[in-house]
């Protein structure tokens, strides 16, 4: 189907009809798909619809990207608080890391945004795991920062990775561990 066959303006209602959900699960299969981020025409082309159907859903192309980034995210570890913290925060971050693995263009994606959506996810998530240990604001954002600009430098070895001796995501329970006795100790 070419831009002449498809319909223009607002879409049609029916069973097979464009919504929010069907477009960011597109994306994320064209993600999955590609390693990047699928352009407006891209993701239209994949639907069969007009470019123009998308801004009927999405003001621009950044709230679809932070739509998109922010499903992905939400498919991170939720904590349960059923085990111990360190457990909770070891399984956030390595669901983490396995995300950015699956999605190779997502960190880039992310680390490209304007948007806080993605990261506010993060964030309420690691406040949830480390709520018992009281920290304080201060604490609790720097040792966030910490954590994350860790695990986007691990991420970014794991694409990178030249050398024969491949990094696992297990690999980063030895610094994880540091970061879990410091924070004990504050």
């Amino acid at each position: 189907m070419d831009v002449k066959d498809k319909k223009r303006g607002r879409p049609i209602r029916g069973k097979d009809s464009l919504d929010k959900d069907v477009i960011i699960t597109t994306a994320k299969a064209l993600m999955l798909e590609d390693g990047k981020t699928p352009s407006i025409r891209q993701l239209a082309l994949a639907l069969q619809v007009d470019a123009m159907a998308m801004y009927y859903y999405f003001k621009n192309k950044e709230d679809l990207l932070e739509a998109v980034t922010i499903s992905l995210v939400n498919e991170v570890y939720s904590p349960s608080n059923r085990g111990g913290w360190e457990g909770e925060l070891e399984q956030l971050c390595f669901s983490y890391l396995i995300l950015l693995k699956q999605y190779p263009g997502l960190l880039e994606t992310l680390l490209g945004m304007t948007s806080t959506g993605p990261a506010t996810v993060f964030r309420s998530r690691y406040l949830k795991i480390i709520s018992d240990l009281n920290l304080g604001d201060q604490i609790e954002t720097q040792s966030l920062n910490l954590l994350v600009d860790y695990l986007h430098g691990f991420a970014l070895a794991m694409k990178y990775n030249q050398s024969k001796e491949h990094l696992l995501i297990e690999d980063i329970r030895g610094p994880l561990s540091l970061i879990q006795r410091i924070l004990v100790k504050i």
